[in-house]
């Protein structure tokens, strides 16, 4: 069986997806600091990093509904944000909008609207890594970039395991298909029980057979790549173009 969970676009073909993964991640993580440390009025600052992520958007010729509906993950953080504006009595408020007998006050509007735009940007721009970048060339990223390799492996052994359990749950979903389950939450809860329980020791026996497998092949701990992929021009320039235009962007939007 094949799944795509992150990298499912990493194999296009275009200048974004032919750079250095180094290259890629130190110019996203960079404009995320830098999206964070502008002030949350900088309206026009936040307008010039969503158009440096639209031409990048554009030049790497990814879907636009693939991001679109990726980006929708930090739709519950809003709402939740949007929670604990404050609604408070009129006369206990100076300056708001308001709406019959509460006012909503302007420092929360401020407060939704900071952490609105700045996940909805570090989101795009992780987006666009894992989609432009093949999850083993991430890694080898990380790790020319000096990362702890715990980090690293961590990563890499949760990824590949996601592969592990998807399989043994559709090989469970087959055969319950074929006995005609249903799978109704109110009548059949504690045979789904019983199929989460058995789902996780299978994922368990399986991933024992997997690391004798690894250590039958001389695994330590390291893991040994062939990638002997260098640093080029087009890397330095896309990162430069990056972070220079972010830079001059947030010095002229205060």
């Amino acid at each position: 069986m094949t799944h795509a969970f992150l990298d499912s676009y990493s194999n296009l073909d275009s200048p974004i997806h032919r750079l250095d993964a180094r290259a890629k991640i130190v110019s996203f993580f960079a404009l995320i600091i830098i999206c964070v440390t502008t002030l949350a009025r900088a309206y026009f600052a936040f307008a010039g990093y969503l158009l440096i992520l639209l031409a990048v958007l554009l030049i790497s010729r990814l879907p636009l509904k693939h991001v679109m509906k990726r980006s929708s993950v930090i739709i519950p953080f809003v709402l939740i944000v949007a929670i604990f504006i404050p609604f408070l009595n009129p006369d206990t408020v100076s300056g708001g909008y308001n709406l019959g007998s509460i006012t909503i006050s302007r420092n929360g509007l401020l407060v939704l609207w900071n952490v609105v735009i700045k996940s909805y940007i570090g989101v795009l721009c992780m987006i666009l890594l894992s989609s432009t970048t093949p999850f083993n060339e991430l890694l080898e990223g990380f790790r020319k970039l000096k990362v702890p390799g715990i980090l690293i492996n961590i990563a890499a052994f949760m990824y590949r395991y996601l592969f592990v359990v998807t399989d043994e749950a559709m090989r469970m979903k087959r055969a319950g298909d074929s006995r005609n389950f249903g799978g109704r939450w109110i009548w059949h809860s504690k045979v789904i029980g019983h199929m989460i329980g058995t789902l996780f020791l299978r994922s368990y026996e399986r991933g024992e057979r997997v690391y004798l497998a690894m250590l039958a092949r001389g695994y330590n701990g390291e893991v040994r790549t062939l990638s002997r992929q260098r640093i080029s021009i087009p890397d330095v320039l896309f990162a430069g173009a990056i972070l220079i235009s972010a830079i001059l962007i947030r010095a002229s939007g205060k």
